[in-house]
């Protein structure tokens, strides 16, 4: 079990987390939902120790969580310059040799042999998710893995999420489009100023849609008339 318990993350005087927690079973993905501002990557990012925590602790199998069990897909993915996708890979997977990057590369169809830099958003976006899985970590932290991705790459990311989870790994996904949450996960957590409100299990899927357009609806539907 990966267990996320009570993290309270603060920038000076603003709380952002407010005692949040998370379990997440072993081949399970969870993800988190949220509009943008939410807490999303700061959450995320307090677990993988990218930011410091006021409080809470994190747990995988019964011990202390550390960086060398999680690989991070960030938003915004970092390159090294006048590195190839393969010597980007090759770096990844230093701790994991048995990574067969052109057997995965069959899958993303990216042109390894050029530098990273000259790859357009959406390449650079499956080269990071490439990247993350050539770790060969445990846990497996996506913040927004399907931005800037096309409709085909979309459903191969669909396909090894499910191959993952049939590997037994720990999978955290976020995403502010409650369809990518919902073709994927296990079980969703909605994230509301700093806290969880409430997790969902698929079965209640539909009364999370209708509750979360209903509030949305309530919101601007005054707006609309006005237009």
């Amino acid at each position: 079990m990966l267990d996320i318990q009570d993290i309270s993350v603060s920038y000076g005087d603003h709380q952002v987390l407010q005692g949040a927690s998370l379990k997440v079973g072993p081949g399970s993905i969870h993800g988190v939902l949220g509009m943008n501002g939410a807490g999303k990557t700061t959450f995320f990012e307090a677990i993988f120790g990218r930011v410091p925590r006021r409080s809470g602790a994190c747990t995988l199998e019964g011990r202390p969580l550390n960086q060398a069990d999680m690989a991070y897909l960030e938003t915004e993915s970092f390159f090294y310059p006048m590195l190839t996708g393969r010597e980007h890979l090759r770096l990844c997977a230093v701790s994991n040799p048995d990574f067969d990057i052109n057997g995965w590369n069959m899958l993303f169809h990216l042109p390894l042999d050029q530098l990273a830099d000259t790859y357009s958003s959406g390449m650079k976006q499956k080269l990071a998710l490439m990247g993350a899985l050539a770790t060969g970590r445990k846990v497996l932290i996506l913040d927004e893995p399907f931005n800037g991705i096309d409709l085909e790459s979309s459903e191969v990311l669909y396909q090894v999420l499910s191959h993952l989870r049939r590997q037994g790994q720990y999978i955290l996904l976020s995403s502010h489009i409650m369809e990518t949450l919902t073709n994927t996960c296990d079980a969703i957590s909605h994230l509301l100023n700093g806290q969880f409100i409430r997790t969902y299990s698929r079965e209640e899927y539909p009364e999370m849609q209708a509750r979360i357009r209903g509030g949305v609806q309530d919101k601007i539907g005054d707006l609309l008339k006005g237009l």
